[in-house]
């Protein structure tokens, strides 16, 4: 009875291991519960590394709603939402409204697109459709340079030579701080990703697709614009909301260059406060932790979380939506 009992349970085990690792590999992949093969820790090993990034999602997700719940059990969340005046650190009239900082957010985003999106799709169809092999390995490390250059550092860039030489000249009433400076810089910054995730998508294209064009008769415009553009637009428009989303958690660019003065406005030349420079500006170490005012940072990065986390699903529904499978 008890060798029986022993020949169950291991049965009982074998088949729970080959259940979990049928969920967590491919099907396909047969030998992985094999004896005879001898590097099946190498597959645990990178499933563990694959979970790691779930874990730490997660992780931040409890963070963030955790101390969310803390300062909402003080604060109406329709005050938070809807309220135009943001002044939690300051005086005794404290006001709660997040408007200010979403506002200026979505004033640096659809500035550094108005900037990005087209000169980065522009670039990505004379790389692919106009540009020489030589030219095109040229211009290649130049966009890898830029995408590596410390945010920081484009903040200074605006600060120090944007604003000065090339806003103020155009419009002297612009402050020294100003919405428009670091739209551009942080524009800068995303160009190499439009160029390059739509220079992929373009590329990702069939030859035979534009031969049969230009067979057709086609010039190398309607090519660019009535053939690949559409065979790619999937991808093109992926990089245009993955761009986007970057310039919403843009911080050190809009920390330096736009100020930091959270007011709803309607001009680019003034200062403005985002979402991620007040967030910064908390966590420089003044506020004490526990705080009502400690509490905001976590409730301005639950919201921002929430509005790069919808893009992100907008991004991956086009994808889908609009993905062009070739044989």
């Amino acid at each position: 009875m008890s060798e029986s009992k022993n020949l169950n349970e291991k049965n009982n085990e074998s088949s729970f291991i080959e259940k979990l690792t049928n969920k967590l590999f491919d099907p396909k992949i047969n030998y992985m519960s094999s004896g005879k093969n001898r590097n099946v820790w190498v597959q645990y090993i990178l499933i563990l590394a694959a979970m790691i990034t779930v874990i730490t999602t997660f992780g931040i997700i409890y963070i963030l709603v955790s101390d969310s719940i803390m300062f909402f059990k003080e604060i109406p969340i329709t005050d938070f939402l809807f309220g135009t005046v943001w002044n939690p650190l300051i005086g005794p009239d404290k006001s709660y409204g997040v408007l200010p900082l979403v506002m200026g957010t979505l004033y640096i985003t659809l500035g550094a697109s108005l900037i990005a999106l087209p000169l980065g799709l522009g670039s990505a169809i004379y790389l692919t459709e106009y540009a020489s092999p030589r030219f095109r390995k040229i211009i290649k490390p130049f966009l890898e340079i830029l995408a590596g250059v410390p945010t920081v550092v484009y903040g200074y860039f605006a600060l120090t030579f944007i604003t000065p030489n090339i806003i103020k000249p155009l419009f002297p009433s612009a402050g020294t701080f100003n919405a428009l400076s670091a739209s551009i810089a942080v524009g800068i910054m995303i160009l190499p990703m439009v160029v390059s995730l739509s220079e992929d998508a373009m590329s990702a294209v069939p030859d035979k697709i534009r031969e049969g064009a230009y067979g057709l008769g086609s010039t190398r415009f309607e090519v660019a614009t009535k053939v690949m553009l559409p065979a790619s637009l999937s991808g093109v428009l992926s990089s245009f909301i993955l761009a986007i989303s970057r310039a919403i958690g843009e911080t050190m660019i809009v920390a330096v260059a736009a100020g930091m003065r959270p007011q709803l406005t309607s001009s680019f030349l003034k200062p403005i406060q985002t979402m991620t420079s007040y967030i910064v500006q908390v966590s420089l170490g003044d506020t004490p932790v526990g705080s009502l005012d400690y509490y905001t940072i976590f409730a301005v990065g639950l919201l921002l979380f929430i509005m790069t986390f919808l893009l992100n699903l907008i991004s991956h529904f086009i994808m889908r939506r609009y993905r062009e499978e070739y044989e």
